[in-house]
């Protein structure tokens, strides 16, 4: 599989990408994903960014954000400080 494939349910990222991200295994990814220790979401650009994805990983007090195309290449990569969930911030 590449790193980020696309199916008619949406995108798929390989764990490992997300691991590197936040520093941690592929296996602590999908463990997190599992119990919600790790949250997502994903917009649909509109306008000027039609036919891009923004997919948003969340994580303690990071994120990762990946920016794609219609055939899963990345754009853009980026990783923050963000306000941890339940510190005034609303759930992802």
């Amino acid at each position: 599989m590449t790193t980020i494939s696309r199916t008619e349910d949406g995108f798929v990222v390989d764990a490992g990408v997300i691991a590197e991200a936040f520093g941690i295994t592929p296996d602590q990814v999908r463990d997190e994903m599992r119990g919600g220790g790790i949250a997502t979401r994903s917009e649909t650009g509109e306008g000027a960014d039609a036919g891009r994805w923004r997919m948003t990983f969340f994580r303690g007090d990071r994120a990762f954000r990946l920016v794609v195309d219609a055939a899963g290449a990345v754009l853009s990569r980026s990783s923050f400080p963000i306000a941890p969930r339940g510190a005034g911030r609303p759930p992802a």
